[in-house]
């Protein structure tokens, strides 16, 4: 929430009301209906990416409650600090449902963990390759570059030798190890899960890049696909970090410098972030109704089932017993067996 806050306190300094109040004004109605249908597939494909890695470690997850529990995490996510909150909420809650509240989080994980790999992929693809202040700044600073990548390089390798030692240990360490890397195979990198989870990550990625063109035209931005991308990326880049307040703060500041350092407007690059921003609360709005509703099911009392009292304030009195059937008396009865009988009953 600090970082969030500081971050916020800065672009006002440096930039003023004056790009926050404008984010507000430039939203029109069909600019904000365009966005909300755009967050609706999204959300839809998220969620349907989140029953294929669920499914494939084993769980029970519904299409349908699962886009219910998507839309209510990216309120939360919107709605509290940190951006994150909303994930942890469905996935205590499906582990609670289903018993393993581990797994549960696991796939959660796994299922965010798809969606970043593909955005840092795609991400690092285009700012590599298409016109950006990125690629500018690694020609100027290239062998600075050079380091931080042959840094990155060996740390990357050195987890891969821990996690290859650790698989033949006996520890719990090395046992969470294990199940992690099983985990990932089979919930992300299973032959039935991989083609759906690398699609639908790729369509909630075009829908985000698409919503942001939407707020940047609605911002009055007029640039080039190919020069708006690179700057979109980067800011979706920077909203995975968790520094945030409801999703503000990182966000704003990456826009802001991204637009400046590619010859646009700072300004309208805080404007396009705060309309994103704006839109995507709109987006989550229906995770609203998914709490409410909830919330008055469990308020509501359970049903109870009218008993008729016994007239007079008595006791309402037993049905009879069905007499017993049986064999013998079934069977047909003798006029000596009915004396004998009748003479047994007076003799006692």
């Amino acid at each position: 929430m600090l970082g969030g806050a500081g971050i916020l306190v800065f672009l006002l300094w440096r930039l003023g009301t004056g790009a926050f109040l404008d984010g507000l004004r430039v939203i029109s109605v069909p600019a904000l209906a365009l966005a909300f249908a755009i967050g609706v597939a999204t959300t839809v494909f998220s969620a349907w990416r989140w029953c294929l890695v669920a499914r494939g470690l084993g769980l029970r997850l519904s299409f349908r409650t699962a886009v219910a529990d998507y839309y209510k995490a990216l309120f939360l996510n919107a709605a509290l600090p940190g951006g994150v909150l909303g994930d942890v909420d469905r996935a205590v809650q499906h582990g609670r449902d289903e018993g393993d509240v581990a797994k549960s989080v696991r796939a959660v994980v796994l299922e965010r963990t798809a969606g970043q790999l593909v955005l840092i992929f795609v991400g690092l693809t285009v700012l590599l390759t298409v016109p950006s202040p990125v690629l500018t700044a690694l020609r100027d600073h290239g062998f600075v570059v050079a380091v931080v990548a042959a840094a990155v390089f060996v740390a990357f390798a050195l987890v891969l030798m821990a996690c290859r030692s650790l698989r033949q240990g006996g520890s719990r360490l090395a046992a969470g190890v294990r199940t992690g890397l099983a985990e990932i195979r089979t919930g992300l990198l299973a032959r039935r899960n991989w083609p759906g989870v690398t699609l639908a990550s790729v369509v909630v990625l075009v829908g985000h890049l698409a919503t942001f063109v939407v707020a940047a035209r609605a911002a009055g931005s007029v640039a080039s696909l190919t020069r708006l991308v690179p700057l979109m990326l980067l800011a979706l880049l920077a909203m995975s970090l968790p520094l945030n307040i409801g999703g503000w703060g990182p966000r704003e500041a990456v826009t802001a410098w991204a637009f400046g350092a590619a010859g646009l407007s700072a300004t309208q690059g805080l404007t396009t972030a705060v309309v994103y921003g704006v839109f995507a609360f709109a987006a989550a709005l229906p995770g609203a109704a998914v709490l409410l509703v909830r919330a008055a099911a469990r308020l509501r009392p359970a049903a109870v089932v009218p008993v008729s009292p016994a007239p007079y304030g008595l006791a309402a009195p037993l049905a009879p017993a069905a007499p017993l059937a049986s064999a013998a008396s079934a069977a047909p009865v003798s006029p000596e067996m009915l004396l004998g009988r009748e003479l047994a009953r007076v003799g006692a």
